[in-house]
């Protein structure tokens, strides 16, 4: 098959779209859309989430004045399944684009076409991209998902009017498009002395607003590359003063070192590792969560100065703005650094919905409903007055936001997993990759795991285990996770159900569409 036919084929599925529901609503005003995202940020790293001492004024105005969800939850805790996931609205174990094998495929063109950008793209949307991607897209999938940033202009260009993203970090320069734009190339010229990474995308993030023609929808997607990395030239000199000499608080789970983890986690996953050089001392623990507070507040003022030029433009009142993060970190707590295992500092998401066209009944409150990542792209979609594809699994809280929804038939669990192995990410190169899996899943080595969140229940196995470790928390009464019922004989029925509940939704997640 040729590569121009290939690109026809999209181009008539892109045009599909338009013809049978993703079109303009009739009589439908569309919104702007803009989904900021920032990078490994915790959840409580807020103030409206109890941590005032972090200081992120202009997102607790969001907050006051949008929804704030309690409940929110990713499908899975690591940046480049979960970055996918948000986009296209499928499940990690659904679409396979990550890190390490068998799951560690590239995003085709045609499922890219599926997501929302290009959806929004082909109704009307002017549409943009700033900061870090994080996946690459291919014209078939193909194994590994290496990053290829040299791909983005190749297969991302007839998505985006207006990109300024790169793989990690800009660095090592980025890709720019409109390549006519002086102001754009100005803020990522070389050698340029300014403001660092997460000032440079607040000013691309302006240019795009700037340039926005009048009376045309857009939809901007910000990645932030703040907050990790927590070197000191990833951070604002001037912010971190604030922070330098303040002690902030520590979270009742943080130990130094965590016996109760299991051993197969505690001898092959990196977050134990991490700890120990990073974050296993009072004094380790606050030189990191300074540095992570500092990234917070350069984010957060960005926010701001987004607020103040959407005023300006006059068009705040008929914009929505979404925030939240691609996963979580540890930080410390449970004994670990990273992110992607299924305790609540790696899985629970900030996610605060401001919505300008809200009259003032319908804002300023917050929800206990269960969301989960893959729901992210679907309601992107509804807020545009768009069906989603069939390919897409989340479902769609735009009814939440406007009081529409009916809770009684609103989901009961959350499914989370996590398919990542320190082993397999060192090995992800090499041409033997599906037998070095296998071999560590026969050797016992295996941590995968999968889930789910309830109302008031978590409940995670991994299943490649032999036998299966089955960890169960009352998050009501234990939202720390610092006892393990899965062996308490009182919740035995409550275990075999939730156990039955994963595994249908295992199944289900696993369907192609």
């Amino acid at each position: 098959m040729s590569i121009l036919f290939k690109h026809l084929c999209i181009a008539i599925v892109a045009a599909n779209f338009c013809c049978s529901g993703y079109a303009k609503a009739k009589d439908h005003k569309q919104p702007n859309i803009i989904f900021l995202m920032t990078d490994d940020q915790r959840w409580d790293n807020l103030g409206c989430y109890g941590r005032p001492e972090f200081n992120t004024p202009n997102i607790d105005k969001l907050s006051e004045q949008g929804v704030t969800f309690d409940k929110a939850y990713y499908a899975v805790a690591i940046c480049m399944p979960s970055r996918v996931t948000m986009m296209t609205g499928r499940y990690n174990s659904n679409h396979r684009v990550g890190f390490v094998a068998p799951d560690d495929y590239t995003l085709s063109r045609a499922d890219f076409a599926k997501g929302y950008p290009a959806i929004l793209k082909n109704a009307g949307y002017r549409t943009g991209f700033i900061g870090k991607v994080g996946f690459t897209v291919t014209e078939e999938a193909t194994r590994p998902s290496t990053p290829k940033e040299h791909y983005y202009k190749k297969h991302m260009g007839d998505i985006f009017d207006f990109f300024a993203g790169s793989e990690t970090h800009d660095r090592n320069g980025i890709v720019m498009w409109p390549e006519d734009d002086p102001k754009l190339q100005e803020i990522y010229k070389a050698g340029r002395q300014n403001s660092g990474r997460t000032l440079r995308t607040g000013e691309a993030m302006l240019r795009f607003i700037e340039t926005q023609p009048t009376g045309k929808p857009f939809c901007l997607s910000v990645s932030f590359y703040a907050v990790k990395h927590d070197q000191n030239r990833d951070m604002y000199a001037p912010h971190f003063e604030q922070f330098k000499d303040y002690d902030l608080s520590v979270p009742g789970n943080w130990v130094k070192e965590n016996d109760q983890l299991p051993k197969v986690v505690t001898e092959h996953a990196r977050g134990v590792r991490l700890h120990r050089q990073r974050s296993s001392t009072p004094e380790l623990y606050q030189k990191l969560v300074r540095r992570f507070a500092t990234q917070g507040y350069s984010v957060d003022q960005q926010v701001g100065l987004l607020v103040e030029k959407l005023k300006e433009k006059g068009i705040l009142d008929n914009t929505i703005i979404i925030y939240t993060s691609d996963n979580g970190r540890f930080q410390g707590s449970h004994g670990l650094y990273d992110k992607c295992l299924l305790y609540e500092e790696s899985v629970k998401a900030p996610l605060i919905v401001f919505d300008g066209r809200a009259s003032e009944a319908k804002r300023g409150f917050r929800v206990d409903a269960l969301i989960s990542s893959v729901d992210m792209a679907p309601t992107i979609l509804s807020l545009a007055g768009l069906k989603a594809p069939k390919s897409m699994q989340g479902k769609d809280f735009s009814g939440i936001l406007n009081k529409t929804q009916n809770m009684k038939k609103w989901r009961d669990a959350v499914f989370m997993e996590d398919l990542f192995l320190a082993a397999m990410f060192g090995a992800r190169t090499k041409e033997n990759v599906d037998e070095i899996n296998e071999n560590l899943i026969k050797a016992n080595k295996s941590y995968r795991s999968h889930g789910i969140r309830t109302d008031r229940y978590k409940y995670f196995v991994y299943y490649e285990h032999t036998p299966k470790i089955e960890e169960l928390y009352d998050l009501d009464n234990d939202p720390l996770e610092q006892n393990n019922l899965a062996y308490s004989p009182e919740h035995a029925e409550l275990l075999k159900k939730l156990r039955k509940q994963t595994g249908e939704m295992y199944r289900e997640v696993t369907k192609q569409k």
